[in-house]
């Protein structure tokens, strides 16, 4: 057990002796002091491991250990096709039974078991088990049959009129409420899955989560009008998603309000007042525009909702057109209407997993304070050890620093030796950003929790390039968190040689660090999610003698450029990451002017999309190399549980695919051959069959274009083979610790427990 150097109890032994031993202590520089410090420690581990042995009687304080338990204890069994239970003795083990083992499904037990056959429920368990929030149709209720006109059901679904546009925006989605002929297929078929049958119940589980962007600026599409404007600033056309509303009543079956869903143009026209709002699914702030509070959203009375797919509307005085689908608004075309003192906005947007730069919570690394050698001022000849506490510049709106460069020149005027730079609101920043480090210098540059400022980098010097640059020294730690950056790379140097036969310093404690930040692919988007610079790299590394650790980001290509005669290659280290060059046959990871990077890669959990080239892999696990995958060392290191093209040059495999699948044809059609006594299958046709199997397994995502909600998320079409791939039996790639597979497993056979014999209950994506 881990005690705090700062618990208020280390001196209550020591409080208890008179004051005159007290005092006589202070006298010898406190021996007893610390002598009674040691027992009060071992007194609170003691105290403390009572007072947990009481909370964990109870599932809501238990530990995680204690949770299998206790859910033992009510007859609560886990379910054998979710996969094994993880080792408790590690994180991703910890997180796995968490899934696995939900605690609020096992506090809720006993209550569903009370209320088991009621269609809320379902809800509530796809609440509890899985994590995503869900509406339980019942389909029998959707057949277009004759009614008994003595038995007349007015709550049953009808015919479809052509009149009532809104409903018909509505067909064969969740809240669909037209009647359908009856269909014979069954909806927990593992073929095709059919829904409109009597005995069938549907469960549409939404499986992306709603972000919020708070007080941004928009972006001016001046190429279509000065009147123009996307929500998103990186100009793209984004779906805004609804802000989920709680469900006031278990009873109550959910809503389009109470879900992640995108937001309909015919569902805000009917009603503007449930998406529009400070604290609804998006706003709009206008300062001095129409006579309107600065400190308020525009009211929704001056909101017009429209198609704006051409920017074809032009909405009426003091009104602004708003087409929630695309993710646009335009004011009016008088020059005198449009907003002369900025424009903020508020939206949602959605995605799978808290990934790249949001204002989703994430932990925040702080540096801890450092014990540093200063001369003695009395004596010149000794030294004294002195406590030097980390330096903190906060920038932002009512912050005394309002601008990144306010911060970055107080920094090079002060030069403390750790410093954070941190960014209190999801502003954007316009600045040129050049850094430099010296000896043992540390520096976060990070957003805040709860913010996620996009920084946006121009081309200022038509000469020279215009990256957010960063110069390292042997020693020194550099981190980016939590942050966008948009229009250009990041440039991170190492120092200059002294002299040209002088070799590198050895890698010995620098370390460059980006975790939960999306360095934007392409440096930008197009409004249809096309990156502006497709062949722009958003992370160049020039000579950096650094460990780089890559954490939870999403980037474009990674460029390193270091000396291969000369020096070592440089450690990378990157995991539950997004690696996207924008094509297949570009390098997410790459060298100029040389076959491979002068690295050597430890990947972990991460999606790439494009080609890596490396000088050796130590480690690749559960990973899914989209393109290709080539390394110098091919003795180094190993891959296990990834996916990998065939032909490509690669360290040792275990268990990754399309090997596993290309080896159980070959071994199958042996076996026929052997069984019907026949010659072994031709060489030939043991190649056509193996590329058949490769092909098969080949991952299939949803969209492979940052900037569009599906993003990296695998296709219900892609193959077992790669979404139960990882080692756990959960999905590889970027997503794995979200446990999909284990969550719907876990969730379908919860559903086959408490929905009424003779019906049946199958999931259905909604998005």
């Amino acid at each position: 057990m881990k005690i705090s150097t700062t618990d208020q109890r280390l001196d209550r032994l020591n409080k208890l002796l008179p004051a005159v031993y007290r005092m006589r202590d202070a006298e010898q520089k406190y021996p007893l002091q610390a002598l009674l410090r040691v027992l009060a420690e071992q007194v609170n581990i003691v105290e403390d491991d009572m007072q947990q042995l009481y909370e964990n009687w109870f599932i809501e304080t238990a530990e995680d250990w204690v949770v299998p338990y206790i859910a033992d204890l009510i007859g609560y069994r886990p379910v054998s096709d979710a996969g094994q239970t993880g080792e408790v003795t590690t994180a991703e083990g910890r997180a796995l039974n968490r899934v696995l083992i939900p605690r609020r499904e096992v506090a809720n037990t006993i209550a569903y078991r009370r209320r088991k056959g009621t269609l809320a429920l379902l809800e509530l368990l796809a609440n509890d088990v899985s994590g995503w929030p869900a509406r339980a149709v019942e389909f029998f209720k959707l057949l277009g049959w004759t009614q008994n006109i003595n038995h007349l059901h007015w709550d049953r679904a009808m015919t479809a009129q052509l009149r009532r546009v809104e409903d018909l925006d509505l067909l064969g989605a969740p809240f669909d409420p037209f009647a359908h002929t009856v269909e014979v297929r069954r909806i927990n078929s593992h073929r095709t899955i059919g829904r409109y049958n009597i005995p069938s119940v549907g469960l549409f589980v939404w499986r992306l989560k709603s972000y919020s962007v708070t007080l941004s600026l928009p972006h001016c599409a001046e190429n279509a009008g000065p009147n123009c404007y996307t929500f998103s600033v990186l100009r793209q056309d984004a779906q805004m998603f609804i802000r989920p509303e709680p469900e006031a009543e278990p009873t109550h079956i959910a809503e389009e309000m109470n879900v992640p869903a995108p937001i309909r143009r015919l569902a805000f026209a009917k009603h503007p007042e449930r998406f529009y709002g400070a604290k609804k699914s998006f706003a709009i702030w206008a300062k001095g525009w129409a006579g309107f509070d600065p400190a308020q959203p525009v009211p929704v009375e001056a909101i017009v909702p429209a198609d704006l797919s051409d920017w074809q509307y032009a909405p009426p005085l003091e009104h602004i057109a708003v087409d929630p689908v695309l993710g646009r608004f335009a004011f009016p075309l008088d020059q005198e209407q449009l907003p002369e003192e900025g424009v903020r906005v508020k939206y949602h947007y959605a995605f799978s997993a808290d990934l790249g730069g949001g204002e989703y919570p994430r932990p925040i690394l702080s540096p801890s304070a450092r014990e540093v050698e200063r001369p003695n001022p009395e004596d010149s000849a000794k030294t004294i050890s002195e406590t030097v506490e980390p330096t903190f510049y906060r920038v932002g709106d009512g912050e005394q620093l309002p601008h990144l460069r306010d911060a970055i020149d107080r920094w090079y005027e002060e030069k403390p030796l750790d410093a954070v730079i941190e960014i209190t609101d999801s502003g954007v920043y316009v600045e040129p950003i050049s850094l430099s480090l010296q000896g043992d210098q540390t520096l976060q540059l990070r957003a805040a929790n709860g913010a996620r400022p996009v920084i946006r980098m121009l081309d200022w010097q038509t000469d020279l390039p215009d990256a957010l640059t960063v110069v390292m020294s042997p020693g020194s730690r550099f981190t980016l968190d939590g942050l966008l950056v948009t229009g250009r790379g990041v440039h991170i140097h190492g120092p200059k040689r002294d002299e040209p036969e002088d070799p590198r310093p050895p890698i010995c404690g620098a370390e460059l660090v980006i975790r939960h930040c999306t360095l934007v692919p392409g440096w930008g988007l197009e409004c249809d999610c096309e990156p502006s610079h497709p062949a722009e790299p958003s992370l160049e590394l020039y000579n950096v003698r650094a460990a780089v650790r890559l954490e939870h980001s999403i980037l474009a290509s990674i460029q390193i450029h270091e000396d291969e005669v000369k020096d070592e290659p440089i450690p990378v280290w990157i995991n539950d990451s997004i690696l996207d060059a924008t094509a297949a046959e570009k390098e997410a990871i790459g060298a100029p002017g040389y076959a491979v990077a002068h690295a050597v890669l430890t990947i972990l959990r991460c999606t790439v999309f494009g080609i890596v080239d490396v000088h050796a892999v130590e480690l690749a696990e559960n990973c899914i190399f989209n393109d290709c995958l080539n390394v110098a060392r091919r003795q180094l290191g190993c891959m296990r549980f990834c996916y990998v093209p065939f032909g490509c040059r690669t360290p040792r495999r275990y268990h990754c695919q399309p090997d596993l699948v290309a080896q159980a044809i070959e071994e199958k059609l042996c076996a026929e051959a052997a069984a019907k006594s026949e010659a072994a299958p031709a060489q030939a046709e043991l190649d056509a069959a193996k590329a058949r199997e490769r092909l098969r397994v080949k991952p299939q995502f949803n969209s492979q274009r940052y900037g569009t909600p599906t993003y990296c998320q695998l296709a219900d079409a892609c193959p077992e083979e790669i979404k139960r791939g990882a080692d756990d039996e959960s999905e590889m790639g970027a997503f794995h610790d979200l446990f999909q597979p284990q969550r719907e497993a876990n969730l379908l056979a919860r559903l086959e427990e408490f929905t009424p014999a003779g019906m049946d209950v199958g999931i259905i994506h909604a998005i």
